[in-house]
């Protein structure tokens, strides 16, 4: 815990601060909601902390670094009778809402090809600044910390995944950070459809792209952009996508861009769901997912001898 910097936005918001959350959940009583936005690999041990006190949780993605910890997740949110939120906001970015109804609605019809493209750029400066980035135990891995929304578009979009097979390897960033920095993988659906996902945080000085293509019986659309913001391209019968909202701009991170700044609107779910009994637009088991075609991923690298050494 940085201190300085806790005093400092505990001043600039005018509320309490605190040095662990289990001082937190001691010293307040009264607490609805506890969101959730730790490194990647205390995301379960905070939450189920906070879900055993009787709170409600909002969970920043990745849900957690396994399967079985979102499993015990799960489980005590269930015992405690209280909910469990999971932040995915790119699932509100407009390309993504207008692509998600068509393939609802069967507009796109048998989807055969999805091609997921994550062109990043995590540079040396961007681990060296961190104490947790780039560590397999509370980092995760890049599909985790950088691409575990992409990820989560694929299951929101396609559907779960069966088969995984995969090649990585820590290319630009050896000495730096415990996992790769570079893969590509494909995939197959239960549905049958086929997909790849091609990743880096290689690109050169600054962000490229981040894309997702599908091509159907009824249709292809990317939604593209550096952060899935853009529907870029379109060719469907009878349909055109127009009017799109514009959207709000991306999560500023210093030198680098993330997502889209999509969290009013999954703050605005949370509050519909406990306050007016709405459906949750991410649950425990959603998350669950992400986490586990992650972790099929890594299980065919560690199987197809990751590079270490190039």
């Amino acid at each position: 815990m940085d201190k300085a910097k806790t005093d400092f936005l505990s001043k600039l918001y005018n509320a309490s601060a605190y040095s662990s959350i289990d001082e937190l959940l001691e010293k307040e009583q009264n607490i609805d909601v506890v969101s959730i936005c730790t490194p990647n690999g205390l995301h379960a041990s905070h939450t189920i902390k906070a879900l055993k006190k009787g709170t409600h949780v909002l969970c920043e993605k990745p849900m957690g670094i396994n399967v079985h910890e979102c499993g015990e997740m799960i489980h005590q949110a269930e015992r405690a009778n209280k909910r469990l939120f999971i932040v995915k906001q790119n699932r509100f970015n407009p390309p993504v809402v207008a692509v998600k109804q068509l393939i609802d609605d069967g507009k796109l019809g048998k989807i055969f090809t999805v091609q997921l493209n994550c062109f990043w750029n995590r540079n040396s400066q961007y681990y060296s600044t961190s104490d947790w980035k780039g560590t397999k135990s509370l980092d995760g891995g890049t599909l985790f910390t950088q691409f575990s929304h992409f990820v989560d578009l694929l299951y929101y979009l396609i559907g779960d995944v069966k088969d995984v097979h995969a090649y990585a390897g820590n290319y630009n960033h050896q000495n730096q950070i415990e996992f790769e920095d570079n893969g590509v993988v494909t995939l197959r659906f239960y549905s049958g459809t086929l997909g790849t996902i091609n990743y880096t945080v290689n690109s050169y000085k600054k962000n490229m792209e981040g894309s997702l293509t599908i091509f159907a019986e009824k249709g292809t659309v990317k939604i593209g952009g550096q952060y899935l913001n853009e529907l870029e391209y379109q060719s469907i019968e009878d349909i055109e996508i127009t009017n799109l909202p514009e959207g709000n701009p991306p999560n500023m991170y210093g030198q680098y861009i993330g997502s889209m700044s999509n969290h009013g609107q999954v703050y605005d779910n949370v509050v519909d769901v406990l306050s007016n009994g709405g459906i949750i637009a991410t649950n425990g088991y959603e998350g669950l997912k992400t986490v586990e075609i992650i972790d099929k991923i890594y299980a065919s690298i560690k199987e197809s001898n990751y590079r270490n050494d190039y």
